[in-house]
């Protein structure tokens, strides 16, 4: 074999080789970005594909934040409420219910407040809206949107800018959040994701009472 034709037997090796280094490397890349992606559906459930959204659909933008999220928030160890203290937000919350139907905007503000302070007490960060929400995401991820429907509608109440029926869902949103955070810590409050559910009609649940439309 002449010394050209050797060396473009060489040369096309070299390429072969380099060609399938990065098919597998490729192919790891995947592999590793299907497993993280399955990861983080499994744990934030609706809170990932809303914060796909978020992001227009960038998902790779919306995982870095999720990260983000978990290396921040995902060993935060929260506090069981009393059941003195359990009881006087379930009392607040009823009385949210009844000044809902003659004073709906403040009612509503008062329920964004009073999670809050429920998220607060149950050691959540306080010190700004955006991380304490942040923060409840990894841990409450099927029941956080509330909050923020709630917050959003309170803002907009504030300005005039929100119509009772509005409100009434933001608030009603908002219960299944607040049904998570008061309930007793041997109902399954272990940092992990919760099962999907709606109004939970346990014990320690409001009951009775409507916003004009079915109970709260």
């Amino acid at each position: 074999m002449s010394t050209g034709a050797s060396i473009t037997v060489v040369v096309a090796a070299v390429v072969l080789v380099a060609a399938l280094a990065a098919a597998l490397a490729a192919g790891f890349i995947r592999a590793r970005d299907g497993g993280r992606n399955r990861a983080l559906r499994r744990r934030f459930g609706p809170e990932y594909d809303l914060t796909v959204a978020r992001h227009a659909g960038d998902t790779r933008a919306a995982e870095r934040e999720l990260d983000e999220r978990l290396r921040r928030h995902g060993r935060l160890k929260t506090r069981p409420l009393s059941g003195e203290l359990r009881e006087r937000y379930v009392a607040e919350w009823a009385r949210v219910q009844e000044e809902f139907i003659e004073q709906p905007a403040r009612a509503t503000a008062d329920a964004d407040q009073l999670l809050a302070r429920l998220a607060h007490d149950r050691g959540f960060p306080s010190d700004r809206y955006d991380e304490q929400v942040a923060a409840l995401s990894v841990h409450h991820a099927d029941s956080v949107q509330g909050y923020r429907q709630v917050h959003a509608a309170a803002l907009r109440a504030r300005e005039g800018r929100a119509d009772t029926e509005e409100l009434r869902e933001a608030v009603v949103h908002a219960r299944v959040l607040f049904e998570d955070l008061v309930k007793p810590p041997h109902h399954g409050d272990d940092g992990t994701r919760p099962h999907a559910h709606r109004h939970t009609h346990a014990p320690w649940a409001m009951r009775g009472g409507n916003l004009g439309r079915g109970d709260i």
